[in-house]
């Protein structure tokens, strides 16, 4: 896990970034008032196996990311291995702490910068991003520490496999907020970030979001844990 300290940054995507959705703005500023402990990579098929006796993946392999997992599972995930960690208190980030992290102290369109390509994000190099050339389409999921961490040490934040984020969509205005948090009631729809190895460039966007009902598995999707520090 990397220790994420709290801090403020401008959520969602500027009016000019390219290929942007609406629902990326008004970019704003989020104070995040609590610093929080977070997965370095999303959760390996051997520690999902470890704690739910089952697996699901398409892609197998141990260092793999678990997916064909839903919001749903991610939560019976959580509560089964804070029962056997006492004090662990994991659960998912918010989609406000997502992002943060996923950012990583940058504002550009990827903690990378301008642009990526597929030495960097594992993503459908048919798509890229803006004028860049095609590059390799893996059409599969790598070990999670396949390829290199984000500036705070985070792996494949972007591409690889979606992330559940712990609330729903959230809609944005231009005012400052602290501590955002979408609706979080039973069978809200949950927001999920990062984009994946089926998806083109843009998907892995550090502003794109998507989301789903909580009960959604699709090999696309997987997640990666959080405590916070109150």
């Amino acid at each position: 896990m990397r220790w994420i300290a709290p801090g403020s940054f401008s959520m969602g995507s500027p009016q000019d970034e390219h290929e942007r959705d609406d629902d990326e703005g008004p970019q704003h500023t989020v104070q995040l008032s609590h610093g929080y402990w977070l997965f370095d990579t999303t959760v390996t098929q051997v520690l999902w196996q470890a704690v739910m006796g089952n697996n699901r993946s398409r892609f197998q392999g141990d260092d793999r990311p678990v997916v064909q997992v839903s919001w749903d599972d991610c939560q019976e995930f959580v509560k089964k291995i804070n029962a056997a960690v006492p004090g662990l208190e994991l659960n998912l980030p918010s989609e406000a702490q997502w992002e943060y992290a996923c950012r990583a102290g940058t504002a550009t369109p990827f903690s990378q910068g301008e642009n990526i390509n597929p030495g960097q994000i594992n993503y459908d190099g048919n798509y890229p991003y803006r004028d860049s050339d095609k590059g390799e389409y893996r059409q599969e999921t790598l070990p999670v520490m396949a390829l290199p961490p984000n500036p705070w040490g985070l792996y494949q934040m972007h591409g690889n496999v979606w992330e559940w984020c712990l609330d729903g969509k959230r809609g944005y205005t231009e005012a400052a907020v602290h501590d955002p948090l979408g609706p979080t009631e039973a069978g809200a729809r949950r927001v999920f970030r990062g984009g994946s190895w089926g998806n083109g460039a843009r998907g892995c966007r550090s502003a794109c979001r998507l989301w789903d009902p909580p009960d959604r598995r699709n090999g696309f999707l997987g997640f990666r844990p959080a405590r916070v520090q109150e």
